[in-house]
């Protein structure tokens, strides 16, 4: 039956690369994708899928459905369409939109004859305010058995590990004065702010080495000679799992509110973007979609990657069972975020890779509509995790 799978993307192989193409010479940034969300949704709908937008209360996510004739799990493939400013889709989120949308549009045409169902989910705004976060809160993955999204890379990697993050702002209210004529009169917020970064900067030593802290300073004063009366730093904070991250982030917050009684300023303490939890890869799922990507591509058996950094991703995987691989160029050492893994993307190689993840998406898709010792054995494992 995989065969047939196979046939199916050879019909639409073109569509996807044309999609794909759109997108990365027409980039929108994050909660402002309208035309992406439209090319994606009207080519989901000529497919027979039925399309719902604004999930969330945001304007560019959608769910689409496509409800088979018999009953049986629900996949989910996730698709992400937003750029980054100034290089476009450096980080191919063209490609992780239409292989996702490829995936399911295939699976589609098996649906009725296997059972089951499956869903592309629109998830706007990943590089920025991550639109996975408030859907993993507020029910949409209550009814999906599984969660899919691969993403391009210089190379194959099977899904891994993400940290926890934590986006917070620390903003201190002091009092303007003359800083030469009447410094005592005045309290200084920038102050408040440098011992921040000096009590951070001594907590570093004291937590365990995948903790990550980094920050800036936004706004901290306006004149040398006026004693600044507003200061803001903003940092992210990241952990392995949630649980240490809080225990982290309840210590900063402890060094915020010191920095501020040593110079009498006041604080106020907030989330600057949506946090994100730590990505808990289903390993059965992942074996399997490693092994299809395998047969897919012809390549070697998939590497683990280490990862440092956070996506919202991670807050889909406590829900439901889920995976985030890497699909690879066949480019070692392209970094992602620039212009030149932005234009890999419309590249043969960047077609080719568009195939094979769609291709892999929909085989492990299938296999999890067919195989129900596999299902269970990922349902088991999350329901131990």
């Amino acid at each position: 039956m995989k065969d047939e799978l196979t046939k199916e993307l050879d019909y639409i192989k073109q569509d996807l690369q044309k999609m794909s193409d759109h997108l990365y010479y027409n980039p929108e940034l994050g909660d402002q994708e309208f035309e992406s969300m439209k090319l994606l949704i009207n080519y989901l709908e000529k497919q027979g899928f039925q399309v719902e937008t604004g999930l969330v209360g945001r304007t560019t996510a959608f769910k689409a459905t496509y409800e088979g004739e018999k009953p049986g799990p629900k996949i989910a493939y996730l698709a992400e369409y937003d750029a980054l400013p100034g290089v476009g889709h450096g980080c191919g989120h063209n490609l992780i939109g239409t292989m996702s949308v490829g995936a399911a549009v295939i699976l589609s045409k098996q649906i009725d004859h296997i059972g089951g169902s499956v869903v592309v989910l629109g998830t706007p705004a990943e590089e920025t305010n991550g639109a996975k976060v408030p859907m993993s809160d507020e029910g949409i993955f209550s009814d999906i058995d599984a969660a899919m999204i691969v993403h391009p890379s210089d190379l194959s990697y099977s899904s891994g590990d993400s940290l926890a993050m934590d986006a917070i702002q620390f903003a201190y209210s002091g009092k303007a004065s003359h800083a030469a004529a009447s410094p005592e009169k005045g309290i200084n917020a920038l102050d408040s702010v440098i011992q921040l970064f000096n009590g951070i900067n001594a907590l570093r030593e004291h937590v365990t080495s995948d903790v990550r802290i980094h920050g800036i300073i936004s706004e901290g004063g306006q004149a040398a000679n006026v004693v600044p009366d507003s200061a803001v730093a903003q940092f992210y904070v990241r952990a392995k799992e949630r649980d240490y991250l809080n225990e982290v982030v309840e210590k900063i917050h402890n060094i915020a509110k010191g920095a501020a009684l040593m110079t009498g300023a006041t604080l106020e303490i907030s989330n600057y973007e949506l946090s994100y939890d730590n990505m808990i890869t289903n390993k059965a799922l992942s074996d399997a979609f490693n092994k299809n990507l395998q047969q897919v591509s012809e390549g070697p058996a998939l590497p683990a990657k280490q990862s440092y950094g956070s996506i919202d991703m991670g807050n889909v995987s406590q829900v439901v069972p889920a995976i985030h691989p890497y699909i690879g160029f066949g480019e070692e050492g392209l970094i992602a975020h620039t212009q030149d893994f932005a234009d890999k993307t419309i590249t043969e190689e960047g077609h080719q890779t568009l195939a094979n993840g769609a291709l892999s998406l929909a085989f492990t898709g299938y296999d999890l509509l067919t195989d129900k010792a596999l299902y269970q054995s990922m349902q088991q494992e999350f329901k131990g995790k």
